[in-house]
């Protein structure tokens, strides 16, 4: 058994947070901006200096491969993205980068004897923070692979014309030409050159923590849906309209979702979660009832009976009088689960126990590149614990010895990849 190095660990974690400082302890570091382009660069000088070879394909991602003894085998690739969210923090996603990096420099350090090529790899955009969708160059990449309703929402020639949220002019495809990252479509990754995928990432949520462990074998992504629910009234003037004579859409969409609550609660799933995290109101006047209030539901389980079930209760809103305002509802999202190779899922928990790395099955209900990956190629991923559960803000920590025990872990599964 083999060990990562907790102060080259702890190194790149404080190297790393300083590109896209926002100031408060965390990041703000959008793909391909000034920020994520000085990640990049630390990444290949990084990398560049334990004898790595350094490959970009036509959409930036970046992949940093050392050699083993056997030329012809299949290369096992560590990925994860170094984008973010806005006042985001210091470990979503570039903890999976730094823990690829781990890898390769303690298998030189150490002159790990290995027949495999072994690459860490830096994928383009998966925040879509800047640029929409998520996961955005996984999709592409792996597109010939997904369910025709995802695959058709990645295009490429689609996902280039991806305006900038900020200024609404700039595309992806003006970015990916400036960012001195974009390569050759031969170095994408793909299933005749790639065996196996891993991808550490930090939880996102409280469950290892609460139940004591360090690690988490991840056996799938879960299935999610999101659908649009719109209610419509009538706008009139807030101080002249009697309130029984009133169409309010706010109103109707308020009591709906305290029926959705109550109904979706009655299955008893404490395991089943959704959200609410989007309302549009018109015309967002004081001074007048709303006539049209837009939200979005999210909702996301392993099991698509349950989510069946959820659905049955959404769709059910249409069928109901809601202060006599209309209702009706749309798809915006859906994905089945998708479930992690299971004997990489195995090897994983296996190099957790030998080296003595406290860990846990759990799934994510986060999306993740490698739920893309897993179609094309044999995939997997190891959670690290989120400190209180916090992620997609500032306050987002894991120690860094708890980093290292993922890289650890991960080490080992990829030895044990290449012995088989």
């Amino acid at each position: 058994m083999y060990n990562c190095d907790v102060k080259r660990m702890e190194d790149k974690i404080t190297t790393f947070s300083k590109f896209g400082d926002a100031g408060h302890g965390g990041i703000t570091r959008y793909s391909l901006s000034p920020e994520a382009i000085q990640a990049r660069n630390e990444f290949v000088k990084r990398m560049e200096a334990i004898g790595a070879t350094i490959e970009t394909d036509d959409l930036a991602n970046v992949y940093a491969t050392i050699a083993g003894s056997d030329q012809k085998a299949k290369r096992i690739v560590m990925a994860s993205h170094v984008d973010s969210v806005k006042n985001g923090g210091n470990y979503d996603g570039i903890l999976g980068v730094m823990g690829g990096m781990e890898v390769l420099e303690t298998i030189v350090a150490e002159n790990i004897p290995h027949k495999h090529p072994m690459t860490a790899m830096i994928w383009t955009n998966e925040e879509g923070s800047l640029y929409p969708p998520a996961m955005m160059c996984s999709g592409v990449v792996c597109n010939d692979f997904l369910p025709e309703a995802i695959g058709k929402k990645f295009k490429l020639e689609n996902m280039l014309k991806s305006k900038s949220v900020i200024d609404r002019t700039t595309t992806f495809g003006e970015a990916l030409d400036a960012s001195g990252f974009k390569g050759d479509k031969k170095n994408r990754l793909s299933a005749d050159q790639y065996k196996a995928m891993f991808e550490i990432h930090i939880e996102q949520g409280p469950i290892l923590e609460d139940a004591g462990n360090d690690v988490g074998v991840v056996t799938c992504v879960l299935g999610m849906f999101n659908y649009r629910i719109r209610f419509y009234g009538q706008a009139d003037h807030a101080g002249t309209t009697p309130m029984h004579k009133r169409q309010d859409a706010l109103f109707a969409a308020a009591q709906a979702l305290v029926y959705l609550h109550a109904e979706i609660d009655k299955l008893g799933r404490p395991e089943l979660v959704y959200t609410t995290g989007e309302i549009l109101c018109h015309p967002n006047v004081h001074t007048v009832i709303p006539d049209l209030i837009d939200f979005s539901i999210d909702v996301r389980h392993e099991d698509p009976k349950v989510l069946e079930q959820v659905l049955a209760i959404v769709k059910s809103l249409e069928t109901k009088e809601w202060a006599k305002c209309k209702c009706d509802i749309e798809l915006a999202w859906a994905r089945d689960t998708v479930y992690f190779d299971k004997e990489l899922i195995a090897i994983t928990k296996e190099a957790a126990e030998e080296n003595g790395v406290k860990h846990q099955f759990i799934n994510s209900g986060a999306g993740h590149d490698a739920q893309f990956a897993s179609y094309m190629i044999p995939t997997t991923m190891i959670f690290v614990v989120s400190k209180d559960g916090h992620s997609h803000c500032e306050p987002e920590f894991s120690t860094p010895e708890q980093c290292t025990a993922g890289a650890t872990v991960m080490l080992n599964a990829v030895l044990k990849v290449d012995a088989k």
